[in-house]
């Protein structure tokens, strides 16, 4: 699930950054929020 949210992030970040350019700075704390739940998945998976 934590991926899910992360890809669904990451592709918001992305269309927003090449498509809308709606809100520059909250955009960008969209993406910091899909890289840690990428790392915090990442290291969940390797604890287990």
């Amino acid at each position: 699930m934590l991926y899910t949210i992360a890809w669904i992030l990451l592709v918001l970040w992305v269309l927003d950054f090449l498509v809308f350019h709606l809100a520059g700075g909250l955009i960008h704390l969209v993406l910091v929020v899909a890289v840690i739940v990428f790392l915090v998945g990442f290291v969940r998976g390797r604890l287990r």
